[in-house]
């Protein structure tokens, strides 16, 4: 019998804590329609302040390259006398290169350095560009720049200096916001090919800086293969003459060979590093922003944030 009460007992709470949480939905639907004003203009506030972002910001053009690791002829000969002279060559000081895929992956790194970004910033003239430039306008084909930031009629900086870092933007800051914001490198570990892109507001410098990049690159590494065979010849001719033993000589030539032919290689090939499949184009689409996402998220975001203060302001209205 008391089992039967209990189960009695306990089938009617239930039974009546499933019409609490019903009428507490029914509830909270009332709360939100009584407030679907409230709810409908902070919705469209949201919607409007999300459309007006969405068109005040520039459109992003972004040119890639596809890029090939460039095979050198002399690459397995290279690596036969590493591997037969490689103790010889360590004891005499000389380092065998290989424009194989670890010299591609040097170069990637050298690509991102401040150095090398420096170099590439300072040649080109691109410090203006890089920042000072807040969009492209499409009928000159001119960039627009932030007059608050760069005086273009007098050629003259005119932010306000902060800390060390003055009214002309430092080297190390052109650095961050050319590598940060503009540039991206992407492998394909399958095929281990890259692409170097290039965003930027305007699709023809988004074009022209990833061409600069691809020749500045090969001809930086091309610079530093020379500048090493040069050296290591150099050193292997003065030991060369200092030795008498036949089978050293035998070997010093053998070395020297092939720095001579690394040398030639290096002077003679333009694309020293990398070899182009695809070369970059001139965007004719946008990349970014997606605009109908942003306002779609702004209104959804609306949404949400009407129905949570309406709630809230129910809360505190029984609390007090």
């Amino acid at each position: 019998m008391n089992d039967e009460k209990n189960q009695i007992s306990t089938a009617s709470e239930q039974s009546i804590a499933i019409p609490d949480n019903e009428i507490d939905l029914r509830e909270l639907f009332f709360v939100l329609w009584n407030r679907k004003w409230l709810i409908i203009a902070t919705t469209f506030i949201f919607a409007v302040a999300s459309v007006i972002v969405a068109l005040s910001l520039p459109n992003i053009y972004k040119s890639e390259v596809l890029l090939a690791p460039a095979e050198s002829t002399n690459n397995n000969s290279l690596a036969n006398m590493a591997g037969q002279f490689g103790g010889i060559a360590g004891l005499v000081g000389v380092n065998f290169q290989n424009n194989d895929g670890s010299q591609a992956g040097l170069a990637m790194q050298v690509i991102q350095s401040r150095q090398f970004t420096q170099m590439f910033i300072e040649k080109h003239d691109l410090l203006v560009p890089v920042m000072a430039a807040e969009g492209w306008d499409l009928s000159s084909n001119n960039l627009i720049i932030d007059e608050d930031a760069y005086d273009t009629s007098n050629a003259r900086w005119l932010r306000a200096p902060d800390g060390l870092r003055g009214a002309k933007p430092s080297a190390q800051e052109a650095y961050e916001v050319f590598v940060g914001e503009y540039l991206n490198i992407q492998q394909d570990e399958e095929t281990g090919l890259y692409k170097l892109s290039i965003s930027y507001y305007s699709p023809y410098l988004a074009e022209k800086w990833v061409s600069w990049l691809v020749e500045d690159i090969n001809d930086v590494m091309r610079e530093r293969t020379i500048a090493e065979a040069t050296k290591n010849l150099e050193y292997l001719n003065n030991q060369l003459d200092k030795t008498s033993v036949a089978e050293m000589q035998s070997t010093f030539y053998k070395l020297i060979e092939e720095q001579t032919k690394n040398l030639m290689l290096a002077e003679v090939q333009d694309e020293f590093v990398f070899k182009v499949v695809d070369p970059a184009v001139v965007p004719e689409l946008k990349n970014k922003p997606n605009r109908a996402l942003i306002c779609v998220l702004g209104t959804f975001l609306g949404g949400i944030v009407s129905c949570v203060m309406v709630i809230l302001i129910s809360v505190f209205r029984k609390e007090s």
